[in-house]
């Protein structure tokens, strides 16, 4: 195992146990929502906690844009985009792609969850939030640092689509 790789499996397997630990300490202190408990009022609890992810995906967006803006790469057919353009470029590329599994993953949760459980919504868009950030810092400090970030994200979003699948089925 090459040094790189090494730090890649630590960070992600540090990411995977952080993100477990964030999620349960947000969810014990997050109570279950006041909503009737109809599949309409559940989405649109899960929906309302699906902004703050997409505000940050909007976040990681226009740091490109306005790059873009005040620089040579205003267009981007040019190839003149800065090493910072390009990692936030891939940041928000894979935030994209992320946050399509998590808005599957919170949606289907929100209507298969009992209602008593519903807190976990909370914790897991506070989560997503959070280790989107790491991943967006750890990438731009060296890109193997991306790890933590990404696995926490990668695994929450699995966890996610595993247990609503569980739970459809069950």
């Amino acid at each position: 195992m090459t040094k790189d790789q090494g730090r890649v499996a630590i960070g992600a397997a540090s990411g995977i146990v952080a993100m477990i630990l964030l999620v349960w300490a947000l969810s014990a202190v997050i109570g279950a929502p006041t909503i009737p408990d109809t599949a309409a009022d559940r989405l649109a609890y899960a929906l309302r906690w699906a902004v703050p992810p997409a505000l940050t995906l909007f976040a990681m967006i226009a740091a490109v844009g306005n790059q873009r803006f005040f620089s040579e790469a205003i267009d981007p057919t040019r190839g003149k985009e800065s090493e910072k353009m390009i990692v936030n470029g891939r940041v928000a590329d894979n935030t994209t792609q992320q946050f399509l599994l998590f808005l599957v993953g919170i949606l289907a949760l929100s209507v298969s969850l009992p209602i008593a459980r519903m807190g976990i919504i909370a914790a897991i868009a506070i989560t997503f939030v959070i280790v989107r950030i790491a991943f967006w810092i750890g990438y731009r400090i060296k890109p193997v640092y991306r790890a933590f970030g990404f696995a926490s994200t990668a695994y929450l979003n699995l966890g996610m689509l595993i247990a609503a699948l569980w739970l459809w089925l069950g």
